[in-house]
């Protein structure tokens, strides 16, 4: 939380020249000065922006089949961490931005650098000052495809379009502060022809249609980073239930890969028997609804969109999420989403965890013990890839190897033997309670762990799986 200071009088006395100094005029005029173009992170120094904090998003879309384009308004509502003078939002693509205001007044606007919208409002923003921003604009938006790290954004499929937005695709289709570090509310009213359904992360909030066109709204009220964001379009199989302590359960499957008897229950079903599981074994679910979504899109991945994972299935008619790839996206419920990394190069908290997760849920119900599973990784050869990864600062083009997960892992479960399996499971219950809905660091996730063991011991541990490369010695 920010506080603006009271004006002080400051009065220095002089003692050699017997002399009172005054301070400057209580009065002072603020000094306002532009917000950084960039957040701080090493790996995506054009992500994100500095001098502001945002606390919600309402996401106002309609989307064109014809030509497959969308007509928007996004209204933030922020608080200034410095008296501004202009502040950017990352905004991508040729996206035509149509008008912006600032607490309502008109804000003069430009576009510059790799993804900067800068915006100055008609008067400066005082530090501490809670303002609302409102950008309308429209066009066809696009995805980003990245060598290293794939496809994101918005990616028209068929019937409509997917938004997914790890690690840097938001910007594709609507103004953010796109970085982990500000992690926001979210709503949206998702306007579509009425043969498409329009479904987002967080709790169902009603639909409403008129002339030809559904509005579909959702609520994501717990904080959110923006590449957890997401938007799926098109023609779904819906089943709605809840869980057996009452978590509100909205799974959806593609019409046209929904094509085996059973399947949709049977993906709604696993869904559920997870997120139990989950919340028995890591703590209280973080947000207010579970699901899942199956769809064609394309990627080739699935992602752990906040509240309701994503999974790509082209190709895969008939056949769901298998139980491990299920565990993994959910787990992320707890570690990633809830509790998440403030920089990308510590993800191996994100995917160390899940791939964790996976290995417990496979031990806890009849599969791989974890120790099985960590054997057969750990017999992967010294020269191969796995063990040249530095997993606590893979590099930015390193952020999804093989090491950051299996790794990350291999880390837990060298974790867990070192203190025992009492110990680790309240280290790792504790890690979630103690940090819900924030962000943490690798640092803060040592220190935390250290508590539970002998601290050189754990020192040596961590140095040797997350801080250095090579394969470690058992």
């Amino acid at each position: 939380m920010s506080r603006t200071p009271g004006a002080l009088a400051a009065v220095a006395l002089t003692a050699a020249a017997g002399l009172v100094v005054s301070a400057a005029p209580v009065n002072a005029a603020p000094k306002f000065t532009p917000g950084a173009a960039g957040a701080g992170d090493p790996y995506f120094p054009d992500m994100g922006n500095g001098g502001y904090d945002v606390a919600h998003y309402d996401v106002r879309l309609r989307y064109s089949a014809a030509d497959k384009g969308i007509a928007a308004t996004t209204r933030i509502r922020a608080t200034a961490t410095q008296h501004l003078s202009s502040f950017n939002l990352d905004f991508l693509g040729p996206l035509r931005v149509h008008s912006v205001t600032v607490d309502g007044r008109p804000a003069a606007f430009r576009r510059t650098g790799a993804q900067e919208l800068v915006i100055t409002p008609a008067k400066g923003l005082v530090k501490g000052r809670t303002f609302r921003v409102s950008v309308a604009y429209s066009g066809v938006p696009q995805k980003i495809e990245d060598d290293a790290l794939g496809v994101s954004g918005w990616v028209a499929t068929d019937d409509g379009a997917v938004a997914l937005n790890q690690p840097f695709g938001t910007a594709t289709w609507m103004p953010v502060n796109d970085t982990p570090a500000d992690k926001a509310a979210y709503t949206f009213a998702l306007t579509v022809p009425s043969d498409l359904q329009a479904l987002s992360n967080g709790d169902y909030a009603g639909r409403r249609t008129a002339d030809g066109r559904t509005t579909w709204r959702w609520r994501m009220p717990q904080p959110m980073a923006s590449e957890l964001a997401m938007i799926a379009i098109g023609r779904y199989n819906i089943t709605s239930g809840r869980t057996p302590s009452r978590i509100p359960n909205i799974t959806a499957i593609d019409e046209n890969l929904d094509t085996a008897a059973g399947q949709g229950a049977g993906f709604h079903k696993l869904t559920s028997d997870v997120t139990e599981w989950g919340a028995d074994t890591f703590g209280r679910y973080p947000f207010g609804s579970t699901g899942g979504i199956v769809d064609a899109i394309g990627v080739g991945y699935a992602l752990e969109t906040q509240g309701r994972p994503v999974y790509d299935r082209k190709g895969r008619p008939g056949v769901n999420p298998s139980s491990a790839l299920v565990a993994h996206e959910i787990g992320h419920q707890w570690f990633g989403n809830s509790v998440t990394p403030a920089y990308w190069r510590d993800i191996w908290l994100n995917e160390g965890f899940a791939t964790y997760t996976e290995w417990l849920h496979s031990e806890q119900h009849g599969g791989a013990t974890a120790q099985e599973t960590f054997d057969e990784v750990y017999a992967t050869p010294a020269t191969d890839g796995l063990w040249q990864v530095k997993v606590a600062d893979p590099g930015r083009d390193n952020i999804y190897a093989h090491a950051v997960y299996d790794r990350g892992a291999m880390t837990l479960h060298m974790l867990r033997k070192a203190v025992g399996d009492e110990k680790f499971f309240a280290l790792v219950r504790a890690w979630y309670a103690q940090n819900r809905d924030g962000n943490v660091t690798t640092a803060d996730f040592v220190r935390h762990a250290k508590r539970y063991g002998n601290p050189a011991q754990l020192d040596a541990l961590f140095n040797a799986w997350i801080h250095t490369t090579g394969k470690p010695a058992l």
